[in-house]
Order: structure tokens, then sequence, then C-alpha cells
């Protein structure tokens, strides 16, 4: 795709319809505690209600942490979704505070792998893993490095797709993962989630065979916007973070966001009350969800002038279940 910013031609009012997705999900937000703190009751259902309403098939649980991992694949199970195994690089230092140190660590994030595999709920990735050089004050760099690479040895012996992050550290990343083998070998693929590059980094990890993925805190500026817009149709996923990226006014995706159809508006972004007025059945304001992820798809989709909504939908869709091998939802 070019990567000059066009808008599409106008889209009809009445644009309305079912567009399939498939999102992440994984926070104590959705059960009512903020904070650490029971605000509110336990929504996660009406959550996923709100989801399905807005086109979402399935999902995919990230795991952030051993402990996480656990979670994230038990939620799965219970839901028929999807989850991840890995430990976010903000995290890393619970490699070598772990008893039995790094080597127990990873042996349990193995053990976990090992076990689930096959069936409901089972294991599509390895991650969240990568570098987050912004947040050193969580891990420093060295132990982010050093964790990473254990990761990637999960991902070659059980040939599955990465889940990554990457932040403020490309030049490393891609120096440890081209060591690690991934980069020359398409058979190892993954996506890089959550993509704030510019569009350079895009197309060299398209070009080392990885996917990008992009949610609203990809979309926060005309550079993003630019980056987004140079992802290539095949190479396209998208995500919501949820609860987290959430799309707001300020951002540069705002003006695009804003032709979105009355019609799907109501089912991406119902109307939601603040925290203090919390009331069943109708979402947390400033709190992201999964059926948000229609809307990042319509940014992409008017980013990209003469393609269709549809067509955004289902290349993105099919690309989710290419890669992580999720071939029960073409059924």
């Amino acid at each position: 795709m070019p990567v000059t910013v066009i808008s599409s031609k106008p889209v009809p009012a009445e644009l309305s319809g079912t567009f399939r997705f498939i999102v992440n999900l994984t926070d104590a937000v959705f059960r009512g505690i903020h904070h650490g703190k029971k605000k509110h009751e336990d929504d996660f259902e009406a959550v996923l209600d709100r989801s399905r309403i807005a086109g979402v098939q399935s999902m995919i649980i990230t795991g952030g942490s051993l402990r996480e991992s656990k979670t994230a694949l038990s939620l799965a199970a219970q839901h028929g979704f999807f989850a991840t195994v890995g430990c976010h690089p903000t995290r890393s230092k619970e490699f070598d505070e772990y008893p039995g140190g790094p080597e127990a660590y990873i042996q349990a994030l193995d053990n976990l792998i090992s076990a689930n595999l096959h069936g409901k709920g089972r294991v599509v990735a390895i991650g969240e893993c990568g570098l987050d050089y912004d947040r050193t004050h969580f891990a420093p760099e060295d132990v982010q490095r050093r964790h990473f690479r254990s990761q990637l040895f999960l991902a070659k012996k059980y040939k599955l797709p990465l889940f990554l992050h990457s932040r403020a550290a490309h030049k490393d990343f891609v120096n440890i993962l081209r060591e690690e083998g991934f980069g020359e070998d398409r058979e190892r693929k993954g996506v890089v989630h959550s993509f704030t590059g510019s569009v350079e980094e895009v197309v060299e990890l398209m070009d080392m065979g990885f996917h990008i993925s992009v949610n609203g805190c990809s979309l926060k500026t005309e550079q993003n916007l630019l980056a987004a817009k140079a992802i290539r149709p095949d190479k396209l996923l998208l995500e919501t973070d949820a609860p987290w990226c959430s799309m707001t006014s300020t951002h540069a995706s705002n003006t695009l966001l804003e032709t979105l159809p009355a019609s799907l508006k109501s089912k991406y972004f119902p109307s939601s009350t603040k925290l203090p007025s919390f009331m069943m059945g109708k979402p947390v304001k400033g709190r992201n969800e999964p059926s948000a992820i229609g809307g990042v798809a319509w940014v992409i989709h008017r980013l990209n002038e003469g393609v269709p909504f549809e067509k955004v939908t289902e290349k993105v869709y099919k690309n989710t279940i290419q890669l992580f091998g999720l071939d029960e939802l073409l059924a």
C-alpha cells in the first residue's frame, strides 16, 4: 500500500451488517476491579455480549506472565477462546525472582505450553514477549534481552508464532530475532502487536516475515497513520489491547473515525457511563472494550481509499486464522 494518507469516498450512512473480527482480552477491570479495589459488579459477560454484537467471532487472551498465562488459558478454555503463554518484557525480572531461578521459570512456561497445545482454550502463540526500553524502571535492558531470547527458544521448540512487543528498542529487537533464526526462516512467524514505530520499521519487520497489528495506540499521530498505511494487506492484523489503547478525540485517527456510520458506531462504541454511575449493560467510560475493534478497522479502511470496509475486515480475519492456525473458525 502507498503511504500517503488520503481519505476514502464518503460511505453511505445506512451501511450496516456483521463484519468478523478476532480480538484479545484480559484484565481485572472487566470484573469490576479498578486499581485493586472493587468498584462495580462483574460485567465480563456483558462485555462479551457487546463484542458479539460488534461481530467479534473469537478472542486471543494474552498471557503477560506465568501467572497471567495460567489465567488466560483457564479463561480461554471456559469460553472456547484461545490464549498465548509468555512473559512481557516489563515483567522480565520475574525470571530471576522465581523459586529455582530463570531455568525453573522457563520450564514452568514450557510445561504450561505442552499441556495446552490441543483442544478448547489451546495455546496459539508464545508471548507477549519482546523489549520495552520506555519502561526500564520495571526491568533493565539487559534483563529484558536475556529473557526475550529464552522465550524464543519455546517458539522454536513448539513451532508456534510469536506475539511480540517492541517499544523504543527496534534495533536490539530485530537483531535478537535475526540471531535466533527469526526473519530468515519464513516458517518462524509472529506478529508485532500494538505497533507504534516508523514506516521504515514496518517495512523491515514485514520483510522479515512478521505481521503488524494496530490498535488505538497505533493511530494517535499523523506519523502513526503513515506507518499504519504502510502495512501490506497480507501482513495486517487488528486488535484493541483492551482495556487499554482506547481511541480518543485527541488522536489523529479521530477525523477518520468521525465518518463511521451511526449503524456501526452503536455496535463498536455503544453509549457508556462514568465509573461512579456504573450501570449493568453499559460500558464504563474510558475502559476500552473488544467491541471497539470495529473502529480500528474503520480507520484502516479510511486510510486506504477504494478498499471496501468488508474487504479490510475479511482479509484481517483470514490473516489471523492463518497466522495462529485457527482453522476451526473456518467451519
